[in-house]
């Protein structure tokens, strides 16, 4: 069985992820060690909490290189929440410079009337590109659920694969070039819709495997 390495930096709710995964009918691997990156068949990296302790952490167990050698290699890569945030050039909420694999800033929401920062709760997407893999089988404009203050900006907005609007403000909610898809909301909170998505990732690398 295909082995989906899911990273241990002290940022993530690695559980939690790990459950949805074995749900979606994939044996995930909790791990830090670069080895098991190069094994596994893909990749997925969460995240919770700020942005300049998650890339402290990631570099301190050397793996800002292994997951950038599994992306260009080819190897389905699943970020989410700040596990996508943390591939852009840098961040609003701090200092540290990101992994700079997709080229943006991560920005924080601008308060505005009527609104919660952060935004917290269930939202629908707005589907960019309706043919990436993670939205087969969704209705159209599906529910998930987000919990974040900060939202990306890619520089080239092709990698854009969903928006979400909160108050007046619409920004990415989830990018996809290639085999590297990463998602601003918590699949592994979003119900069935969350379900589905996982299994579509967990299709994708059975496929990569079988080839």
């Amino acid at each position: 069985m295909a082995v989906i390495a899911v990273v241990d930096y002290d940022m993530g709710n690695l559980h939690s992820v790990c459950k949805g995964l074995e749900k979606a009918g994939a044996n995930p691997k909790i791990t830090d060690s670069p080895k098991d990156l190069d094994k596994a068949s893909a990749i997925v990296l969460p995240g919770v909490g700020a942005f300049d302790p998650a890339v402290q952490h990631l570099r301190s167990r050397g793996l800002e290189e292994p997951i950038k050698a599994a992306i260009a290699s080819g190897k389905p890569f699943l970020g989410i929440c700040l596990g996508l945030q943390i591939l852009f050039d840098s961040s609003e909420e701090g200092i540290e410079p990101g992994l700079g694999i997709i080229r943006g800033k991560v920005r924080r929401f601008r308060p505005e009337a009527g609104i919660t920062i952060p935004h917290m709760g269930w939202n629908q997407l707005e589907l960019t590109q309706p043919k990436c893999c993670l939205w087969e089988y969704l209705p159209p404009s599906p529910w998930v659920y987000f919990v974040h203050s900060f939202y990306v900006d890619p520089t080239d907005e092709r990698v854009r694969s969903a928006t979400v609007t909160h108050g007046n403000q619409t920004v990415t909610a989830a990018i996809a070039r290639d085999n590297l898809m990463a998602v601003q909301f918590h699949p592994e909170k979003s119900s069935n819709i969350g379900l589905q998505i996982l299994s579509n990732f967990v299709s994708q690398v059975r496929e990569r495997v079988a080839a």
